[in-house]
């Protein structure tokens, strides 16, 4: 593989090291549970009946600790997955994840000579982008997970390599010593052509020598800004008057019109419109062809369109999945029905909430608008304000459909037994099972990371978050605040009470409410009255801060917001 530099054709770059911001990470380090540490024998039957008494240094109670939690769900067949699963990650194969340090596919176990630096928790869309690629094309490369400036400070040696700071960067080892490369479409080109269909790699871009072709990726690069100009219009700057659907000459004629928007909605739907056509040109879901997977052009404009669904809903009551919007634009639903179906789409995809929390920091506040009947009640599906985030869960998400693609590694379904429905959808899986592997995963992740989650958490306390500290961008990121040491015992017990909740065995939703309903005096005996009030506001500030993807994919994600409200409504 050739690594010298190449004179590439960009036809843009857009801002490549674009900085949204990210909450604060639940876990610190890189940590499973390990074979090599033995922990008393603990069965799902015992946990259950509370028969396990630990003593901690706040209090007494009958609650597992976290090493029998995190030794049971190693026990659990979805655990069991995970836990091979980082193992394979550690040695770069295993599937797309956003903690990866390194991917290596089938290639051999030889260091890689490029190193990717992107954004830790894989929200930035160029970072994405460029990761899209990587995963599709199955590029040896090393990774560096670096912050972005609106929600933490950039390391130093990564301020040596790159002083600009910019995300995504490349540094690439060769005899004449290190090159550094910015730029999202430059990177991405220069990997695509220092990996060649010749070499046994996916072609990501026209043949030089198709005219008509690169005429079109011309094109449609040219769309994809028109694009994001209209969002940004729509979104980030107030809309202005409210014109007819009819136009101009139903305003002369004074045509009555009850469907009135303004000038920035309806520009951004036409240009919606036309790239609905583009799609629809093509014979299959993506925007060339000729190619049976995505290329370049494909993740130039889902990374945006991605953040472009969760801002419209949420600020303009525009929902794009709708029933009558995949009618409006079939094409571009079926564009991203393809792209839901691939697991390492899905490992670098955000739920609404966390794009509606770390898109502010870059771009600006949105501004509400748009469909006004329904916006209101979207904001608060997107936040849990409407109850949503509470238990029973409905099956499936009213804004974001979970399952039209793999809704958790393919590695813990298949191990949970849960297939994929005929069209690669999993749209007719059995309720109750695919809520308790949901369970069992949120469950795994709060095992593994309990001490530091707890300690995480306790900043929610009354003594918490005192310290002088740096002010970042993204609303809810605080990277060094302290948390409250008083509180901190007393969450700990709350927050294993949680997770010996999520482990539960109940095989369907009405036996794990009454599982829940046994865990409610032990929940009330873990905190003590007069330390309530910390713990009830730090399990907020922790449900606050569960990032998708970078803490869980949503299906499972949203499980563990829900337990947690479970455990503040008890209290309370």
């Amino acid at each position: 593989m050739s690594l010298k530099l190449l004179t590439l054709r960009t036809v843009f770059t857009g801002i490549s090291g674009l900085q949204l911001s990210q909450l604060n990470s639940l876990v610190v380090g890189n940590h499973f549970p390990s074979s090599s540490v033995k922990y008393p024998q603990i069965t799902s039957r015992n946990i259950h009946q509370g028969r396990i008494g630990v003593r901690m240094s706040a209090t007494t109670v009958s609650t597992p600790s976290w090493g029998e939690l995190e030794s049971l769900s190693g026990t659990q067949v979805v655990g069991l997955a995970l836990n091979d699963e980082v193992k394979k990650r550690k040695t770069g194969r295993g599937s797309a994840n956003v903690a990866s340090n390194l991917r290596l596919f089938a290639s051999s176990d030889e260091k890689p000579a490029i190193t990717l630096y992107r954004d830790k928790a894989g929200w930035c869309p160029y970072c994405q982008k460029t990761m899209l690629l990587i995963e599709e094309k199955e590029i040896p490369i090393n990774i560096g997970l670096v912050p972005m400036r609106s929600y933490g400070d950039k390391p130093a040696d990564f301020l040596r390599l790159v002083p600009s700071g910019l995300l995504p960067a490349i540094v690439v080892e060769t005899s004449a010593g290190k090159q550094v490369i910015t730029e999202s479409q430059v990177i991405m080109e220069l990997l695509d052509k220092w990996h060649p269909a010749s070499d046994g790699y996916k072609s990501m871009m026209p043949d030089e020598n198709n005219s008509k072709d690169l005429a079109k990726y011309d094109k449609l690069a040219r769309l994809e800004r028109e694009l994001f100009s209209w969002w940004c219009t729509l979104i980030f700057r107030p809309e202005g008057p409210r014109m007819s659907s009819a136009g101009l000459m139903g305003m002369i004629t004074g045509k009555k019109d009850e469907n009135k928007i303004s000038g920035a909605m309806q520009g951004f739907l036409d240009c919606l419109s036309t790239v609905d056509e583009q799609l629809a040109s093509s014979s299959g879901p993506w925007f060339f062809d000729n190619y049976s997977y995505p290329t370049m052009i494909d993740f130039v404009f889902v990374s945006h369109i991605e953040r472009m669904l969760a801002s419209c809903v949420y600020w303009k009551g525009l929902n794009l999945r709708s029933t009558e919007m995949r009618q409006k634009y079939p094409a571009l639903n079926a564009w991203l029905d393809a792209f839901e179906k691939k697991e390492h789409y899905l490992a670098f995809k955000s739920d609404y909430y966390t794009h509606i929390k770390d898109i502010p920091p870059q771009y600006g506040p949105g501004y509400d608008g748009g469909f006004g009947d329904k916006q209101p009640s979207y904001s608060k599906m997107i936040t849990g304000q409407d109850g949503s985030w509470s238990l029973p869960l409905p099956h499936d998400d009213p804004l974001q459909p979970l399952y039209r693609g793999p809704p958790l590694p393919l590695c813990v379904l298949e191990a949970a037994d849960i297939r994929p429905d005929n069209d690669g959808t999993y749209e007719n899986s059995n309720p109750d099972l695919m809520a308790k592997t949901c369970r069992h995963m949120a469950g795994w992740k709060v095992a593994g990371y309990g001490d530091n989650i707890s300690q995480f958490a306790a900043r929610g306390g009354s003594k918490g978050a005192q310290n002088l500290r740096k002010p970042f961008g993204a609303e809810l990121a605080d990277p060094y605040a302290n948390s409250d040491e008083n509180a901190k015992p007393y969450v700990d017990n709350a927050l294993r009470v949680v997770c010996q909740g999520l482990l539960g065995e109940s095989d369907n939703q009405i036996d794990h409410m009454a599982y829940l309903d046994t865990l409610e005096k032990q929940l009330h005996d873990a905190v003590p009255s007069k330390r309530t009030k910390d713990v009830v506001n730090s399990l907020a500030y922790l449900r606050d801060r569960v990032g998708v993807p970078r803490d869980l994919p949503l299906a499972s994600g949203r499980t563990l917001r829900a337990h947690l409200n479970w455990a503040i409504d008890t209290l309370k």
